[in-house]
């Protein structure tokens, strides 16, 4: 693997995780 698609990988994970987090604090906002 390059790491360019594990850097891409990483990123898409922590917006998935960050979207997450979001709907489950919605309230916060």
């Amino acid at each position: 693997m390059s790491l360019s698609l594990i850097a891409g990988v990483l990123i898409v994970i922590a917006l998935l995780g960050y979207l997450i987090y979001a709907l489950f604090h919605a309230e916060d906002f």
